[in-house]
């Protein structure tokens, strides 16, 4: 759905009139911003198949430092693997890594380990490996990486619509102060039901991830 279709949505259940362009008026714009206030908490609310993506990163020998460039601050590494050695990276502490750095001299080779390592000059997230690269090794980074705020009619939202919607406007009503109808709390309950019904059917694409087990 795109985002003057979600806008309009909003609008009608607030009892506003539909626009033609998000930015058609003051009240829509105040709109937008609760819109994609509402859609970073419903994308922050699970691992939506939606957002999962591939980073793939092809190392450089003698550098250890690379960027998931386009993902941003806020993402989630939910797996990492060095194809050209058909292994899986493991995730270390930066401690561990500045061990390895600075005082045990690990000798260059394939990656084995990744952490973190702040952001880049473009905002996004970069990483670490060790051991430092003595070639050229493809790293395939499989993560969750959240949209950027809906800014144009055309962008198309990739969570579920619904908890999107109905979370706006809960939002907006509470800002209002009242809608002639139904209370703020409902709003909140309504738009709460349609997150965790939108949870619970993409949580079925990957059963394998609600199994725990004892360590």
């Amino acid at each position: 759905m795109t985002y003057l279709n979600i806008m309009n949505n909003v609008l009608r259940r607030l009892r506003e009139e539909e626009v033609n362009s998000i930015n058609e008026s003051t009240y829509a714009k105040m709109a937008g911003d609760f819109i994609n206030d509402a859609k970073s908490i419903v994308e922050d609310a699970t691992d939506w198949s939606a957002l999962r993506d591939t980073v793939i990163v092809n190392t450089v020998a003698d550098d250890n430092q690379y960027s998931l460039t386009g993902c941003g601050d806020n993402v989630k590494i939910m797996s990492a693997l060095n194809t050209t050695e058909k292994t899986f990276l493991t995730y270390q502490t930066k401690d561990w890594f500045n061990e390895q750095l600075y005082i045990a001299s690990t000798s260059a080779g394939s990656p084995v380990y990744y952490t973190f390592d702040g952001l880049d000059a473009n905002g996004d997230t970069q990483f670490l490996i060790s051991p430092q690269p003595d070639g050229v090794y493809t790293l395939r980074l499989n993560v969750i990486k959240r949209q950027a705020d809906l800014s144009s009619d055309a962008s198309n939202l990739l969570v579920p619509e619904k908890p999107v919607i109905h979370l706006a406007v809960a939002l907006l009503a509470r800002e209002r102060g009242e809608t002639g109808g139904t209370s703020t709390a409902e709003y909140f309950t309504i738009a709460n039901q349609y997150l965790s019904d939108a949870i619970a059917i993409d949580a079925a694409k990957h059963p394998e991830e609600m199994v725990f087990r004892t360590i």
